[in-house]
């Protein structure tokens, strides 16, 4: 279910946000974390793609198993951080393929040390962009938001 349906409903909603564990054993506890949450009925839950897209595979391999294990509606993050245009749609056909609906697009933040976001060849270089190749190619309910955007977006 979109995301936007769910909060369109007049009761209140919260939701949880988790960031990718970087192992098995990480991955098999936060599947345990979000079973004990369950019972608090949460509208969604979200997964982060980490710093430098450094847990994307992780971000996408719990995303899927947030919806298809425990039958929660799962938003996955997706950035511009260290992908190709190419690389981005197959990230997103695979989260599509699973039947994940929502997506949060963000630009990313640039490396540790460096204040400059440099995107891959044949990359992104804002969330906006990002946002329109969702848009074009893909049904997902998407979030658009801009982290440090140069010039900003609105």
């Amino acid at each position: 279910m979109k995301i936007t349906d769910i909060l369109a409903k007049d009761k209140p909603s919260f939701s949880f946000e988790f960031f990718p564990p970087k192992s098995d054993e990480g991955v098999g506890a936060l599947m345990e974390t979000a079973s004990t949450l369950l019972p608090l009925q949460p509208a969604f839950v979200s997964v982060t793609y980490g710093a430098s897209g450094s847990t994307r595979t992780r971000t996408i391999e719990v995303v899927k198993a947030l919806k298809r294990d425990l039958g929660l509606e799962a938003m996955a993050h997706i950035t511009c951080v260290s992908a190709s245009k190419s690389e981005l749609r197959a990230v997103l056909r695979e989260i599509e393929t699973a039947g994940i609906e929502n997506v949060l697009v963000l630009r990313g933040d640039p490396p540790l040390g460096s204040d400059l976001f440099i995107p891959q060849p044949d990359g992104l270089a804002h969330a906006s962009e990002l946002a329109a190749l969702v848009n074009l190619e893909f049904n997902f309910d998407h979030r658009f938001r801009c982290s440090v955007c140069n010039p900003p977006v609105r």
